[in-house]
């Protein structure tokens, strides 16, 4: 792939991709406020909990071998077709053990209560293996125009869904309704929109070879999951279902804005670095750019967050939420942290460098469980503390391999965040005096918003700041259709 092609699939999937997160994330929020009004946060508990296994099973579905279709630039009709039934085979064979577990896990939790909602939600994990395989097809094919429309119909109906059943008084089941409704409407969407279709297709080359690259990146995605995991899994049992509730509003905050920014760029970045992997020069430019434009983007949204999550929480969840107030602020401080360390992966993968990912977590997972076990014993705030410690450590390990791998050396990392970092102080200073001023909590929060953007955008149209204004030309050029823009 040239030059102007490939900044123009990067320029398409950016704006795409961007558009699909905000708009399907947007009405996910507007829905997890409404939702959080009806439902206690002992029911948001119970769904947490059963999802700590749901996402560590989903690693054997979409992790390894999906990640081997994007990252090979020949895979054909029959690698996808021989992922699909390994995947699908592998799937069921994880809920079957779930099926099986899901007493003891109930046991475990001390809800018996607990079995049914396993053995029901977690028929989302065979659910969604073809959906993976769709989402594979289309990020290898850089089609991220697809993506839009299938998560944008998904995200209004399973709203809707949940909405309806939390007014009819069904609890926890609205959760999981609003769930595998998502899930469903977005594979049908995509059923119709994307090409491929399953054959009758199997090579046995074809899985040996991607399980070559793919069973390293499963383990290492899988240990990542299963550690992350195993924070929740704990504060679930040492503490209460409605402690793990307010830690997890803590964490899906923050989250609801890095993750989106974050799956924008690397799901774009991904095949595209894929396409160049032989030219490391290219690689490291293009990383670089990402990293630049996503700080910028970031990094004020997340420190803005924290600095004004009391009036947030307040405003948008209630003062029966309040207790998830640090962990806002903290959680929030850690995915803006966490930036450099997901792009030091994603470039990794894309490089086909399985082998250090799989490292990494030998040398990153020891020091996560000795901080969680110190967490864990003190309180659960010790806990998201502790997680944002690991997080400063896990990126600079991180840090330290791309250095090695492509000569992004850790002076032009900082060159390349400094701007984003020094224009969020400034603008956080403003947001902080804000909150000292004696006003009810909507105003603060509107003026908190206001000003602290119209600071940040205001220093960075001062400075001419490359990244603003490269963001400034790529919506110009969209508006008048004029072609992709060479920067980015």
């Amino acid at each position: 792939m040239n030059d102007h092609s490939l900044k123009k699939k990067l320029f398409s999937g950016f704006f795409w991709k961007f558009a699909e997160r905000i708009f399907a994330q947007g009405i996910s929020f507007a829905v997890s406020v409404v939702l959080s009004r009806l439902l206690l946060p002992e029911e948001f508990g119970i769904v947490a909990l059963v999802m700590i296994f749901i996402n560590i099973a989903n690693v054997f579905v979409v992790s390894g071998i999906s990640t081997a279709l994007v990252q090979n630039k020949d895979a054909d009709n029959i690698d996808f077709s021989t992922n699909f039934y390994c995947s699908l085979t592998v799937s069921l064979a994880v809920y079957a053990i779930l099926f099986a577990a899901a007493p003891y896990i109930a046991r475990f939790y001390d809800m018996p209560d607990l079995t049914l909602v396993i053995r029901i939600f977690t028929l989302r994990i065979p659910l969604s293996t073809f959906n993976a395989i769709q989402h594979a097809y289309v990020e290898r094919h850089m089609q991220f125009r697809k993506f839009f429309f299938s998560t944008l119909f998904g995200t209004v109906f399973s709203g809707i869904v949940g909405i309806v059943m939390a007014l009819y008084g069904f609890g926890v089941w609205a959760l999981i309704a609003q769930y595998f409704t998502n899930t469903i409407v977005d594979t049908i969407v995509l059923f119709f929109t994307v090409p491929w279709k399953p054959r009758l297709q199997f090579s046995a080359a074809s899985a040996k070879r991607m399980m070559g690259f793919g069973w390293k990146v499963l383990a290492a995605d899988l240990s990542g999951t299963v550690f992350d995991q195993l924070r929740s899994l704990l504060v679930g049992k040492v503490y209460t279902t409605a402690d793990l509730a307010f830690y997890n509003k803590g964490k899906n905050l923050p989250d609801l804005i890095a993750n989106n920014v974050k799956s924008t760029v690397m799901t774009v970045l991904f095949p595209a670095i894929s396409n160049i992997n032989d030219d490391r020069q290219r690689v490291k430019e293009l990383t670089r750019r990402s990293l630049s434009v996503m700080a910028y983007v970031l990094f004020p949204a997340l420190f803005g967050m924290a600095a004004a999550a009391r009036p947030l929480i307040t405003v948008l969840f209630t003062e029966v939420w309040e207790e998830s107030v640090p962990f806002v602020q903290l959680l929030s401080v850690s995915a803006a942290l966490g930036l450099l360390g997901s792009i030091s992966l994603q470039t990794m993968k894309a490089l086909g460098r399985s082998d250090i990912l799989l490292l990494l977590e030998f040398i990153k997972k020891p020091v996560y469980l000795i901080l969680l076990i110190v967490g864990i014993k003190i309180s659960v705030l010790a806990v998201a503390v502790t997680m944002l410690v690991y997080t400063v450590y896990g990126g600079l390990v991180n840090a330290y391999q791309l250095k090695k791998l492509i000569g992004y050396t850790y002076s032009e990392q900082l060159k390349d965040l400094l701007s984003p970092m020094l224009f969020t102080a400034l603008m956080c200073g403003v947001i902080i005096l804000i909150s000292l001023l004696p006003i009810p909590d909507l105003p603060m929060l509107i003026m908190q918003v206001v000003l602290g953007a119209a600071v940040y955008v205001g220093i960075s149209y001062i400075t001419k700041d490359v990244n603003f204004t490269a963001l400034c030309r790529v919506v110009k050029e969209k508006r008048s259709k004029n072609g992709p823009q060479e920067d980015l």
